[in-house]
């Protein structure tokens, strides 16, 4: 990474990006607007993002955070040391930093609420801790990362056991303020809000108050990266694996009515929901702008009959997906802090690769910058072309779109393989390419050169 950020430190692009620069994304000629050297300069921008991720400072913040000795949610409140209050409280403390440090560009909010279930024995405060950096030219367009702050051992009703919670998930708070300390030195079209979450072991509740905030306020949420247990590189099989990361998405939407599920079985898309091409758009994001890593592809919401954050937003109507190391080790997750038969039991620091975690804090970053600098997808897409010889497709405008690409693929493709660009038309026909053979959709593109998602025609795709 010294390489690239030596490579990357010398365009031009990076002098937009100090703190206070109100200029969005980076600078592009009129003779080569959304062009090979556009993208260029986009990719570029990206790739001082993903160089100025340290990760010394991710190694400080969770020493932090394991020091809390528990970070259970019905763990104390009141202490200035130890329990799930004093670690929110500190999390507050570090995004009031970083916001002091670029002029006020984070508004940090406490959103509470009391919840009660069969996971807690009396009705138990919890607390999402936000950090939300407004957008310049669509603020009512967001982003979301996050992550949850509790942890726990063997019995989830256990509230003083300690409970270092290293990988589950105070690698994923990690990446959420390192991504925040980061990304806050930028300034982006749409709004990017960095959510610190409670109560995700007890029942997903800081992922419930997360999108009940996000519809209260009327967020028009287009994704959410959920980083849960994302600083693991040793397997529970003996596996080694720093090259890859999991990124689970939904194939059809959660909120489906009877009779789009019935056009989508008839027409396809079952593989084509808003967090899928969120994945998709992560997958190809990846090699274009790191080294060494990947990600895979799972065509699952979570793993299986296992849950996390982002599945209350999905039920809220959201695109979402969960960002996961490849090789899980279940000795270190819910468990005492023990050594039985030789084999070291709890999630400890000891378990964390740092480099590992900022390769997948710098795709949360750069996947970030990229959606927030680039327009949103196109709305209402729509396509025709049954018994003829091409393909016709049409969409809506999209604020900040200079132009737009269509994308197809063979119907058992995972990727997007072709595509054309439509210029500044909202219309486009694709001569000689049957409708029938393939799936479509159409991606909006800044001046700049960053490139929304893939949308999907019909209510099976639409963001």
């Amino acid at each position: 990474m010294r390489q690239l950020a030596a490579a990357f430190l010398c365009v031009a692009a990076a002098s937009a990006a100090a703190a206070g620069t109100p200029d969005i994304g980076p600078a592009a000629t009129n003779a080569n607007r959304l062009g090979p050297v556009s993208r260029d300069r986009a990719q570029a921008a990206l790739g001082e993002i993903a160089a100025n991720v340290d990760p010394e400072q991710l190694q400080r913040t969770l020493e932090r955070l394991v020091g809390f000795g528990t970070r259970h949610t019905a763990s104390l409140t009141d202490s200035k040391v130890r329990g799930i209050g004093a670690a929110r409280r500190w999390v507050r403390a570090r995004f009031e930093r970083i916001g002091a440090a670029c002029g006020g560009c984070l508004v940090v909010e406490s959103i509470p609420q009391v919840v009660a279930g069969k996971r807690f024995t009396k009705p138990t405060r919890i607390v999402d801790e936000l950090g939300v950096q407004r957008g310049l030219t669509d603020p009512g367009r967001v982003v979301v990362i996050s992550a949850h702050l509790d942890s726990r051992v063997s019995d989830v009703m256990n509230a003083t056991a300690d409970a270092p919670g290293a990988d589950d998930d105070g690698s994923g708070v990690a990446a959420v303020l390192e991504a925040a300390r980061v990304l806050s030195r930028h300034r982006f079209a749409a709004t990017i809000v960095y959510a610190v979450l409670s109560g995700e072991e007890q029942g997903l509740y800081g992922g419930k108050l997360l999108a009940a905030t996000a519809r209260a306020r009327g967020w028009r949420v287009e994704a959410q990266l959920n980083n849960d247990i994302v600083g693991n590189i040793h397997g529970q099989d003996g596996v080694i694996d720093n090259t890859h990361v999991r990124v689970f998405s939904e194939g059809t939407k959660s909120t489906e009515t009877e009779q789009q599920a019935a056009m989508r079985r008839y027409n396809g898309g079952e593989v084509d929901s808003p967090s899928r091409n969120l994945a998709r758009y992560m997958a190809r994001l990846a090699p274009e702008v790191l080294s060494n890593l990947q990600v895979r592809m799972i065509y699952r919401t979570d793993r299986y009959d296992r849950g996390g954050d982002q599945v209350p937003m999905l039920a809220a109507g959201f695109p979402a997906v969960r960002v996961t190391e490849a090789e899980e080790n279940y000795t270190r997750q819910h468990q005492d802090v023990r050594i039985e038969n030789g084999i070291h039991y709890g999630d400890v620091i000891g378990g964390v690769d740092f480099p590992y975690l900022a390769q997948v804090t710098r795709l949360n970053a750069i996947t970030l910058a990229s959606l927030a600098w680039a327009p949103a997808p196109p709305a209402a897409v729509a396509i025709s072309g049954a018994v003829t010889a091409d393909t016709t497709l049409r969409w809506q405008a999209a604020t900040g779109a200079a132009g737009y690409r269509v994308w197809w693929r063979e119907t058992t493709a995972p990727q997007w393989q072709m595509h054309r660009f439509a210029g500044d038309r909202t219309r486009f026909t694709l001569r000689g390419i049957n409708i029938d053979d393939y799936f479509f959709g159409v991606a909006s593109v800044s001046a700049d050169g960053f490139e929304s998602p893939v949308e999907f025609p019909g209510p099976a795709g639409a963001f």
